[in-house]
């Protein structure tokens, strides 16, 4: 049995997010030893480490309770995981790309005086003017 505190460090998810997992039944509510405390088994640790590392890999909260209800048996559940997980998989590849934008943006505005001095600052004036941006990053 893990006491919360040896679940966060076993898992690196900190006490208030177990809380709140169990809160929200992501993960089920704890037994209580004679002094009140939270007691986690096996299978708790086993559910936080699959909640963490799907979280480390961006899905969201309703994603995870998705994927925690399929049983893991081939057929359906497989099918039903795969979609869950391309469809992840198209959200990053859409953060990729937006973020390899932003970065073209500031590298150019970065580029415009490279820290010159006199007159005006370039990169104040880009950032103050959206028209000088040359693609669209709202």
């Amino acid at each position: 049995m893990y006491s919360i505190g040896a679940l966060s460090k076993a898992t690196g998810v900190k006490v208030p997010t177990i809380r709140y997992y169990e809160e929200i039944g992501l993960i089920d509510h704890a037994t209580r030893n004679a002094g009140n405390q939270r007691r986690y088994d096996q299978a708790g640790l086993e559910r936080l480490g699959f909640i963490k590392h799907a979280r480390d890999l961006g899905f969201a909260l309703e994603e995870i309770k998705d994927l925690m209800a399929l049983n893991g048996e081939l057929g359906q559940d497989c099918h039903a995981a795969d979609i869950i997980a391309k469809a992840q998989l198209e959200k990053v590849r859409a953060r990729i790309s937006r973020l390899q934008q932003l970065e073209a943006e500031l590298e150019r505005i970065t580029h415009l005086c490279e820290g010159g001095s006199g007159g005006t600052c370039k990169v104040l004036g880009a950032l103050g003017d959206h028209s000088l941006c040359i693609g669209d990053h709202d």
